[in-house]
């Protein structure tokens, strides 16, 4: 196994947004502040939940340099820097690198996609001109684009290459990753999914949940790494009507809404996304109120 970026929750952190959409300095520093006093383990900026697709280079640069300098080292800052040009995406990790991050999540090509063969060189151009670790990323029903085993296991022959987090959702897929590539820490990339990602080996997840309920999400984690594995489900399935209140709407809508139910600014999506239905939002309060946030 190499070395760890992080064990446990990571929050797959909202971008804030102020009234005129511009980057809420402010807000980012206070949801910083948040996580990490509700005990998160690391903290994924510019990710999908991030609006990272939305964010221009200037923007993405400013961005993880302020959270690097709100975080000071006290969990690891993983940057977003995925994307379907692979030299946008050698741009970002550099610029990452640069400003501070401490590892890179990556997610695979999407609309254009590529081959598996496209995927090994794409990732290895990458790896090879950065120095910090790299997190892949497969999320299938988002990219069209899925990470096959034999891939994986090439991919993890790169020092560089350290983690996956796996969002497809498929235990017989996820199980046929672990045994392709043992070497690579997993990561639930589902919040749904958290268990059945550490019975085969996993090592946390990078939450959206988390957004919301740091010390929830981290509480499954270690409960299920302390062996309580039956206390640790009871928490999860109580915490379900949340994680679906969240997904209510396309990602991060909902959890955007959320953040702003708990007295946290977070600010509206940033077209085409728009802000959430007054249906949805009764359905995320109801749910707050259930799992105990309001």
């Amino acid at each position: 196994m190499k070395k760890k970026l992080f064990s446990g929750a990571a929050t797959a952190l909202v971008t804030p947004f102020d009234k005129e959409g511009a980057l809420d300095l402010e807000a980012l520093r206070q949801l910083i502040e948040f996580q990490i006093e509700n005990g998160i383990s690391a903290l994924i900026l510019a990710g999908t939940t991030g609006e990272a697709s939305t964010l221009n280079f200037e923007e993405f640069s400013l961005l993880i340099a302020k959270a690097s300098e709100y975080i000071r080292h006290r969990v690891p800052l993983i940057a977003g820097t995925g994307s379907n040009n692979t030299a946008e995406s050698i741009r970002r990790s550099l610029e990452a690198e640069k400003r501070g991050a401490d590892g890179l999540l990556m997610v695979t090509p999407y609309y254009n996609k590529t081959t598996q063969e496209g995927l090994l060189r794409h990732y290895f151009a990458i790896a090879d001109r950065v120095k910090i670790p790299i997190i892949l990323y497969k999320v299938p029903a988002r990219t069209g684009l899925d990470i096959l085993p034999d891939t994986c296991r090439k991919l993890a022959e790169h020092p560089n290459i350290i983690a996956i987090k796996d969002a497809g959702g498929n235990v017989e897929k996820t199980a046929d990753l672990r045994a392709a590539c043992p070497e690579l820490t997993l990561y639930s990339g589902n919040d749904d999914y958290i268990l059945p990602a550490y019975s085969l080996g996993g090592e946390g997840v990078i939450s959206v949940l988390s957004n919301v309920a740091p010390k929830e999400v981290q509480r499954i984690c270690t409960l299920f790494e302390s062996g309580a594995y039956k206390k640790a489900a009871e928490e999860q399935l109580r915490l379900l009507p949340l994680i679906r209140a969240l997904f209510a709407e396309v990602n991060p809508i909902p959890v955007k809404k959320a953040v702003e139910l708990i007295g946290l600014s977070a600010g509206e999506p940033r077209l085409p996304l728009i802000a959430c239905h007054a249906a949805t939002e009764k359905k995320i309060q109801s749910a707050l109120k259930e799992a105990g946030l309001l």
